[in-house]
């Protein structure tokens, strides 16, 4: 599929190919350990990193904050997702991630988190459109030239797609990925894919690309989605936890052998302890690797012993029990 004209500021976005196929930011999700896992085992076409606070990173505890700022180049295009309700701030942290050497800069106004809405920023900002597009043009400002991204959702409380992403046209940005779901929905509901053709006739002409979220399976379902809405591209989130191989064409996650889910999740976990160390808490590993292996035999049993992992080793002596009772039967 032919590009659309971009804006000067689409950045490395203008040169991908369509229908686009991001990884989606997701917090204690898509690390630095599990971007670069799924880099080598079936990369797309962009990488998100978790979001960071960009108020957090004007702070004195921004130290504490850079481990989730972390990648490698095989990640690239890599875009670092921050969220704020303050345009200072966004342009400082903005400032910084040019100098990190992203490749692009997400700002969340999707995020549902209560915590999130009651500084202002996430989903709140659809609520207060002209900060949305303070922060926009704080981000390209303290980019200097990065291309800026937005990923938001269709409404607050009620689908309001044409006024919110009207609004967020007027300032350009590169990207708008819709979460086709309100911020009242969450995750409750089936993702709204009807919404999203609104959205697309708005863009149309104007150079901002318009991803679709929500609900995508695997690669043939995004392919299919693509094709009926018209989108740009699609971002596909919770179908990877568990199956780093989604974006490799040749692969199918649940066609993965027992004996290399267990090779890859033993370098997982290595390479989370490596990366990581005690800065973060290695339990958070445990969902990963239930997911590694949901649906083959002894998942349960394999689900109540991870309860108790606490560092690779633990990993790494559980699961070559695993795989021995596993050759035996």
């Amino acid at each position: 599929m032919t590009p659309r004209n971009a804006p000067s500021h689409a950045g490395f976005w203008a040169a991908l190919p369509r229908p686009i196929y991001a990884l989606a930011p997701m917090a204690d999700v898509t690390d630095a350990a599990y971007r670069r896992l799924i880099a080598r085992l079936g990369k797309p076409h962009v990488m998100f990193t978790e979001f960071v606070s960009a108020d957090g990173l004007c702070s004195a505890g921004r130290d504490n904050l850079l481990i989730n700022l972390m990648y490698h180049p095989s990640e690239r295009p890599i875009v670092a997702q921050i969220f704020s309700a303050t345009p200072e701030h966004v342009a400082k942290a903005s400032i910084l991630l040019r100098e990190l050497g992203f490749d692009g800069i997400d700002i969340n106004m999707g995020c549902p988190d209560k915590n999130v809405c009651k500084q202002g920023a996430g989903s709140s900002l659809i609520r207060t459109p002209d900060l949305a597009k303070e922060l926009i043009l704080a981000a390209r400002e303290g980019g200097h030239g990065l291309p800026v991204s937005v990923k938001t959702r269709v409404g607050y409380n009620s689908v309001a797609t044409d006024e919110w992403v009207g609004h967020l046209l007027e300032v350009s940005p590169a990207v708008i990925t819709l979460h086709l779901r309100t911020r009242k929905e969450m995750s409750k509901v089936p993702a709204r894919w009807e919404r999203v053709h609104e959205a697309v006739a708005l863009a149309r002409g104007s150079g901002t690309l318009i991803l679709g979220n929500g609900d995508v399976r695997d690669l043939d379902h995004a392919d299919e989605l693509a094709a009926a809405t018209g989108v740009d591209g699609i971002m596909l989130g919770r179908a990877v936890l568990g199956n780093p191989w989604l974006f490799d064409r040749s692969r199918k996650g649940t066609g993965v052998p027992f004996s290399e889910r267990l090779a890859v999740a033993r370098e997982h976990a290595l390479l989370f302890e490596d990366l990581f160390g005690v800065r973060k808490n290695f339990a958070i590993m445990r969902k990963y690797l239930r997911a590694y292996f949901a649906g083959f035999p002894g998942a349960k049993d394999l689900r109540i012993r991870l309860e108790h992992i606490s560092s690779a080793d633990d990993v790494c002596n559980l699961l070559g029990h695993i795989g021995f009772e596993h050759a035996v039967e």
